[in-house]
């Protein structure tokens, strides 16, 4: 990431957390990610990687807690992966990106390598996007969509994402309440949301 775009990207991380976010005019300039090792996540072991571009993005929510601090997203990040390798086995947590309440986007899997948050049939042509929390009676803060929104920019921005990529939520490609009805009732009026 060039000077320019990093001080960009952390000038509007800073209106984020005041619930002002801007628009910068550089498209190639992402959003901060929070990277892995600042989360504290325990070492990948996957090994199966992405072709990019996706044409596919699956939206999720975890259905444990929400977090609305760096620190308790950081955690619960944590827990989420602790459940994923050592409970279930997998190689990793198995979503691509957590988005935080706090408005901050957690590195799950990334770009590159194929999740476990769809099934066998969508996880390698898609990246899993997951809002941390429970969605069935509420929608994620505004901070949280807005970074989600701004990670499916990115994506598209860096050529991870093709331009006109689809949407999905969980309950589309899978049996599923996920990623919660309110969530659901919210991402179906983005534009790219595709129904089933």
């Amino acid at each position: 990431m060039s000077r320019r775009c990093a001080l960009l990207a952390w000038a509007l991380l800073g209106l984020l957390r005041l619930g002002a976010a801007q628009e910068t005019e550089d498209p190639a300039c992402c959003s901060p990610i929070v990277p892995r090792n600042e989360w504290k996540a325990l070492a990948s072991e996957c090994a199966q990687r992405l072709s990019l571009p996706l044409r596919y993005v699956v939206v999720s929510h975890t259905a444990g807690s929400s977090c609305n601090t760096p620190a308790s997203c950081q955690q619960q990040a944590r827990n989420v992966q602790h459940y994923h390798m050592k409970t279930l086995g997998w190689c990793d947590v198995g979503y691509n990106f957590l988005i935080g309440e706090d408005g901050l986007v957690y590195e799950g899997r990334g770009w590159n390598f194929t999740g476990a948050h769809s099934g066998h049939l969508w996880n390698p042509m898609s990246i899993g996007i997951s809002f941390m929390g429970n969605y069935m009676d509420r929608v994620p803060t505004p901070q949280a969509i807005r970074a989600a929104q701004g990670l499916l920019a990115c994506g598209v921005a860096q050529g991870a994402l093709r331009s006109n990529y689809v949407l999905k939520g969980h309950r589309d490609v899978q049996r599923t309440l996920s990623p919660g009805d309110e969530l659901y009732n919210l991402i179906q009026n983005w534009p790219h949301y595709r129904s089933p």
